[in-house]
């Protein structure tokens, strides 16, 4: 029995079926879907809640992801959506807000769900610096990731800013794509060494706090200091402080590793039992084919977990058979 009617723009429903489910995905980016589709083509019971923010947003083009190279991010999800959706798995456009123990699933102002396992795959969000223009350019020509984005502004004149001590691997790895790339050291205090590095690779340094980035029809121009002088430049790469969106799972009692993220094994199970993980709300550097490939194989281990309770089940039943029949 559906509890009201269907959304059948992408196949989304805003309500579900009664009754428990074998797997209720939170979160419906490339993990989510991944997991979902796997588990629908195993003819399980599964609901996917999406709150509708997928972190690639910005982005008019995802890279790395063979067959699927240059493809808008918006079009993988859609095409997502609609063969999780053949396969019988519902779509549930909401937010969670919580998720109690005994796998009851609570969203903002709508049903309960019921499961028997939960995947969270509800990814993370990107912290900028306070800069002026970074926010109003991200995912355009303010980047972060050169394995994503650095190819489609190779041999262009680059800046790294110097935000977060993650810029200077990456501003080292950026020499690979382009000749000209200049390290705005802005706020951070790189030590002898990493200068060294730096130095050795090619790159050159412009001292100063960055005051703004320079945009001029429609476009990232260049950086400006707070001394006044503006650097030419065409793109800039940030390294953005990662923030895992896992409060479901903290609150479910998750442990955290030293390094601050839950920790899973080899399958993206947690912890807790019956719980697991994947994509970037445990893996901050898993990129668009990875977070799926995350999410296959987070399926392929729930499955085989609710095959052995259903295995246990079955037996119990078959001898309380067998013993009635005596």
């Amino acid at each position: 029995m559906i509890k009201a009617t269907n959304d059948e723009k992408n196949g989304v429903r805003s309500a579900v079926d009664d009754g428990v489910y074998d797997v209720v995905v939170v979160g419906a980016g490339a993990a989510g879907l991944n997991a979902a589709l796997l588990l629908g083509r195993a003819r399980r019971k599964v609901a996917v809640i999406d709150a509708g923010e997928p972190r690639n947003a910005p982005a008019a083009q995802m890279h790395g992801f063979l067959s699927r190279d240059g493809l808008p991010p918006s079009v993988l999800l859609e095409l997502g959506r609609a063969e999780i959706a053949s396969y019988g798995v519902q779509l549930i456009r909401g937010r969670v807000e919580q998720i109690d123990h005994g796998f009851y699933v609570r969203m903002v102002g709508g049903p309960v769900l019921k499961a028997r396992r939960i995947l969270v795959a509800t990814g993370l969000r990107d912290e900028l610096p306070d800069i002026p223009g970074v926010r109003e350019r991200w995912g355009k020509d303010v980047l972060h990731c050169p394995y994503c984005h650095a190819y489609e502004v190779r041999d262009q004149p680059l800046a790294v800013l110097g935000t977060h001590p993650g810029a200077v691997h990456q501003a080292l790895l950026l020499r690979q794509w382009s000749d000209d790339v200049v390290f705005f050291p802005h706020t951070l205090d790189l030590t002898a060494q990493d200068r060294e590095r730096l130095e050795a690779r090619g790159l050159r340094f412009v001292e100063g706090e960055i005051e703004h980035l320079v945009v001029d029809g429609d476009r990232l121009r260049g950086i400006e200091l707070t001394d006044g002088r503006a650097v030419p430049r065409a793109a800039a790469f940030v390294f953005p402080r990662a923030v895992p969106h896992d409060e479901l799972l903290t609150h479910l009692g998750c442990a955290k590793g030293d390094n601050g993220w839950v920790v899973t094994d080899r399958t993206g199970r947690t912890g807790v039992s019956g719980v697991w993980a994947a994509g970037n709300v445990v893996d901050p550097r898993a990129q668009v084919v990875a977070a799926a490939g995350m999410g296959s194989t987070a399926a392929f281990a729930l499955n085989a977990d609710l095959l052995e309770e259903d295995v246990e089940s079955a037996v119990e039943q078959h001898r309380a058979t067998a013993a009635a029949t005596r």
